[in-house]
């Protein structure tokens, strides 16, 4: 039992450090593009060094936090057995779950070498919505881990739909008072 509590607390840490990571990160993204547009030297300097903060957070944070997440997971599923993931159909949700975050976690990687290449996809508000991302995976997996089979899935479905619809309104509210400022 002491490797699954071992188990289970590298995986609190991974996933604390990865959602961080991922977090950060598109930050950065949407600080590149404002970057980009400021007149040179400074526009030169500033996206060679939020190119370099990006990588630095991909490779340093994101990738180890994501491998010790999936590794510690992994082996408390092993500890479980496949007995415990057929009787615990959260567990699934979860996994598909962490599939789409891993998904996003490689796209942020293709993010940062378009970046690097000029080739802006989005602007500064776009990614900002993006940032938010993580936060449905979070609130999605943190729902599934402490109700496990007694969440009630319609209803967890409505509240996130609910809460995309809150993150949206208030990234245009809050994208409304910049540029208001600004004028």
């Amino acid at each position: 039992m002491s490797l699954y509590f071992f188990a289970k607390a590298l995986h609190i840490i991974g996933f604390v450090a990865w959602f961080a990571g991922l977090f950060y990160l598109v930050r950065i993204f949407v600080y590149h593009v404002e970057a980009n547009e400021k007149p040179q030297p400074d526009k030169g300097i500033l996206t060679q060094q939020f190119n370099l903060m990006e990588w630095r957070v991909y490779k340093i944070i994101c990738n180890p936090a994501m491998m010790i997440t999936w590794t510690a997971g992994l082996v408390m599923l092993f500890i479980n057995g496949w007995e415990w993931l057929g009787a615990n159909p959260w567990m699934i949700v979860k996994l598909g779950l962490l599939v789409g975050l891993t998904i996003y976690h490689v796209w942020s990687k293709r993010i940062i070498r378009q970046m690097e290449e000029g080739n802006f996809r989005f602007n500064s508000w776009q990614f900002r919505l993006l940032n938010e991302v993580p936060t449905l995976f979070l609130v999605s997996i943190v729902l599934l881990a402490v109700y496990k089979n007694t969440l009630n899935f319609l209803f967890a479905f409505a509240g996130l739909i609910g809460f995309m619809v809150l993150l949206f309104v208030g990234a245009k509210a809050y994208k409304r008072s910049r540029l208001a400022k600004d004028n």
